[in-house]
């Protein structure tokens, strides 16, 4: 069978919906791509965005700042030849003192504390994000953009981490510019790079392997063929069917196509995983030798950082090559004119896909119960992240190689997690949601635990509540563990809810949802360091935050989400708008009667 547009003969499989699709089988060669780029990018998200960064922020922050406690002492003393030596040696044990280790620095005429500077710098990131994704998603979805885009936001966002390495603490507001380069690069690209797991399952040999009946229930795309007629009715009916009769009952199974793609990208986060295990554990004897030399205190950071861009930037070399352009429909944006011109048109295209992409979306109520709890559990998963890097830092005085270590803990957990939990997941007969939900009970169990420390009992005993700086790995353990579940399972979760050839578009509608929430819970815990003085009253914000999204979870119907969602694509289709549906659509009414047909 010939690559690009393949057409399927294999028992009765469908034809091109379009010029150019590329219907050819996924091989191995494929997958490895695809495993690749996570190799590369999770490095990044784990061993900088999850250790270095923020760690690196405030560093070069507190170089410049006084004490919180008087406003007037400086709080790293100047120092020259081997003190200098020594200032770096503490920055990897960070001597215990009395106060309570925050730092205020002056950015742009406000008076910020170093902790907070790092978490506005990331809700900024998140938000820069977000407006990214707006601007590039239904783009990827067109023509062999999808590619092209993964492997410029891959070699983009590694050098933005390499870049590091010219920052010293007198220009420490640019380490802000490059983590809002690294962090749009990063996410962009984890949006396209979770568009391609439909296109992977969809043309995987299992997924119609056992025949034309067992390949519709498990296909994310549209099976009917170009030519309108007797078939398409006829496939859609006996899909209807098959979903329906499979379907009822209490004890609803998740398809194969599911457990497919949920296969699919729990590989990928444990292979991630391992390689920023691998990482990190390189940056810290990077770290280690460094201390014993006579350098600035944040060049050890800085080495790390760059060793992380080095990486993502070499592996996304062989993402690019193996993965398979799977071309979008072409796009029609009428564009004419010069390069100006048409970088104008493509970014009005998408946003006005965008407007297109909600208003399909809300005829889709499992997708949209979906993405109104993963608004607010990606603010929980993002927010108790950053939040446990900086109190480690400030409050429980850890030092570098420590907080190296911490995140070792919850990788290595994180990849026990991403094995462990789908095995949890088959012994008890959980659905997905079901396990993601049962993440988000351990996940309590980081905020509620620091919340002990007020606890008079507590204090009197010197520990618990996180008030010693070993109390802290065993909920690192726990978060990684929990983080290991839910990486593989909601994007997968969420795939099987999107409409059939909308997989960038819903993707990035996902990363949206969820960078748009991340950028608010770090800002309020920024907030409450800066009135406070300190971090642990956030962790009341942080336990309402992780418990408010499990009831909605708890209740997405995935079977019904995924007939929904197919039966909207066959609709759009019929009504002559494959990749736009407005108010005085007549295909927009049957949607609306979509939504009321299994009430």
């Amino acid at each position: 069978m010939e690559d690009g547009v393949a057409v399927r003969s294999q028992r009765g499989r469908r034809g091109p919906r379009y010029e150019g699709e590329d219907l050819s089988p996924t091989t191995n060669l494929e997958l490895r791509g695809f495993y690749a780029y996570g190799l590369a990018a999770e490095v990044y998200a784990v061993c900088g965005i999850g250790s270095f960064v923020p760690v690196t922020l405030e560093q070069l922050a507190r170089e410049g700042g006084v004490l919180w406690s008087d406003k007037k002492t400086p709080c790293i003393a100047k120092t020259t030849g081997k003190g200098a030596a020594a200032l770096a040696a503490r920055l990897l044990t960070r001597a215990t003192s009395t106060d309570n280790n925050q730092c205020v620095v002056h950015v742009l005429g406000a008076e910020l504390t170093t902790s907070s500077f790092a978490m506005y710098t990331f809700s900024l990131a998140v938000f820069t994000q977000a407006l990214a994704l707006v601007s590039f998603s239904s783009i990827a979805d067109h023509a062999t953009y999808r590619k092209k885009l993964l492997v410029a936001f891959g070699f983009t966002g590694a050098i933005s981490s390499m870049m590091f390495i010219f920052i010293v603490p007198q220009i420490f507001v640019l380490g802000s510019l490059l983590t809002i380069v690294g962090v749009t690069c990063l996410g962009s690209s984890f949006v396209i790079l979770n568009s391609y797991i439909p296109l992977l399952v969809a043309n995987h040999p299992q997924t119609y392997g056992d025949g034309d009946h067992d390949m519709n229930e498990a296909s994310s795309v549209p099976l009917e063929p170009l030519s309108p007629g007797l078939r398409r009715r006829e496939s859609s009916e006996r899909r209807d069917f098959h979903t329906t009769t499979h379907s009822s009952g209490p004890q609803k199974r998740d398809s194969p196509a599911l457990m497919l793609s949920t296969q699919i990208s729990s590989k990928g986060v444990g292979i991630g995983y391992m390689a920023a295990v691998s990482v990190q554990i390189i940056c810290i004897l990077i770290l280690f030798a460094m201390s014993k030399l006579t350098v600035s205190s944040t060049l050890a950071l800085r080495i790390a950082l760059l060793f992380v861009g080095i990486w993502w930037f070499v592996f996304t070399i062989p993402a690019s090559l193996w993965l398979k352009d799977r071309p979008g429909p072409p796009l029609k944006t009428g564009i004419s004119g010069g390069r100006i011109s048409c970088c104008l048109a493509y970014t009005s295209f998408a946003w006005s896909s965008l407007w297109k992409t909600i208003k399909v979306a809300a005829k889709l109520r499992q997708a949209v119960i979906f993405l109104i709890a993963w608004f607010l559990l990606s603010d929980a998963i993002a927010t108790v992240s950053g939040t446990a890097i900086l109190f480690a830092r400030t409050e429980l005085r850890m030092g570098t190689v420590a907080i190296a270590i911490l995140s070792i803990t919850a990788t290595a957990s994180g990849i026990a997690g991403a094995s462990i939990w789908p095995i949890l997941s088959r012994r008890f007969g959980w659905k997905t949601n079901h396990t993601l939900v049962a993440c988000l009970c351990f996940m309590e169990i980081v905020p509620l635990y620091g919340l002990l420390g007020y606890l008079p009992f507590f204090q009197s005993l010197g520990w618990g509540g996180l008030q010693q700086a070993w109390e802290i790995y065993p909920l690192g353990f726990i978060h990684g563990f929990v983080m290991g579940g839910i990486s593989s399972y909601a994007r997968s979760f969420f795939g099987r809810l999107i409409p059939p050839g909308s997989e960038a578009a819903f993707y990035a509608l996902f990363a949206i949802t969820d960078k748009g929430s991340s950028a608010v819970g770090p800002a309020i815990v920024g907030a409450i360091v800066d009135a406070t003085g300190t971090i642990r009253p956030a962790f009341f914000f942080l336990a309402v935050l992780i418990a408010v999204p499990a009831p909605l979870i708890w209740i997405v119907d995935v079977e019904q989400g995924q007939v929904d969602a197919v039966r909207l694509a066959g609709i759009m289709k019929k009504s002559g708008r494959d990749d736009e549906i407005d108010g005085n659509d007549e295909g927009l009414q049957e949607a609306e009667g979509l939504m009321r047909d299994h009430e």
